[in-house]
């Protein structure tokens, strides 16, 4: 009890500050393949993680695969869903999991863990993110090709091409506007075409974004980086693994709790923090 009561007024003066902080609660086995993704389900109350499997994270191999563990760290399958090249970024559209894989998209099935659709997405390169928005539109980032596309009653069409980002990865759909990192700023998307920036100067390999609030958000930079970037467009530094060689690739988040999941990409585990 004391050392309970010790680490809460040691919290004291940062949180008067408006500073936060990440605490550990738990990180997996290296059970995980080159985990480059993690999404909340907050219906079913699971995580989804997806696994490059390989030494090429954009291999067109067919070892990509997608796992499934509770929100605890318990693992219920490494390789739930198989069948895929390097999948990353994830989004959920009722009980349809959509995953950015290489040049097409792959939508699977969630209650029954099968493979529905391949969407192939044409003039992408490499897709990164996905994140869903309104009616079932799909949003998903190429960063090597420098753009964005949405998919949308089986129409593709190019939102931001390649003259306007140097090289897009994290996607969010958040209060009817759409967020974007490109080369470590974090912008909005405006309803006239705009890009609007929000923040700036973070690691360049800005990966994963999730709102805190209606207007703040957690950050993470796939080099080992994570930032809390509020209303203002200021970012505080929350958690730098990068001496020890430790990536923060793709996180999920669930908003309820402050928990924030954080896959490890080379050291094949999923880490556990509460942002407080």
């Amino acid at each position: 009890m004391k050392k309970r009561i010790f680490l809460a007024l040691a919290l004291l003066p940062a949180l008067a500050q408006g500073q936060r902080t990440l605490v550990k609660l738990w990180e997996t086995d290296t059970v995980f393949k080159v985990p480059e993704s993690v999404l909340y389900n907050p219906k079913s109350n699971l995580l989804y993680v997806s696994n490059i499997d390989g030494t090429q994270p954009w291999g067109r191999d067919g070892k990509g695969s997608i796992g499934k563990m509770r929100p605890d760290g318990s693992i219920l399958a490494v390789e739930w869903v198989t069948g895929l090249n390097a999948p990353k970024g994830m989004g959920l559209w009722k009980n349809q999991l959509v995953v950015a894989d290489l040049t097409e998209l792959v939508v699977i099935d969630t209650r029954k863990g099968i493979i529905r659709e391949r969407i192939p997405i044409t003039g992408a390169v490499t897709l990164n993110d996905v994140t869903m928005g309104a009616n079932g539109a799909v949003y998903v980032s190429d960063s090597r090709g420098r753009q964005v596309f949405k998919v949308y009653q089986g129409v593709t069409s190019t939102l931001v091409d390649s003259t306007r980002l140097k090289g897009p990865n994290g996607l969010l759909w958040h209060q009817n506007d759409l967020y974007i990192l490109d080369a470590g700023a974090l912008y909005r998307y405006t309803a006239d075409g705009q890009l609007q920036q929000l923040a700036d100067g973070m690691e360049g390999g800005t990966d994963g974004i999730e709102p805190v609030s209606d207007n703040s958000f957690i950050v993470s930079a796939w080099a080992g980086v994570i930032y809390f970037v509020d209303a203002n467009g200021n970012k505080q530094l929350l958690q730098d693994t990068r001496p020890e060689k430790i990536n923060s690739a793709d996180i999920g988040y669930n908003r309820k709790q402050r928990i924030v999941y954080v896959p490890t990409f080379w050291k094949n585990t999923v880490a556990a923090y509460r942002l407080q």
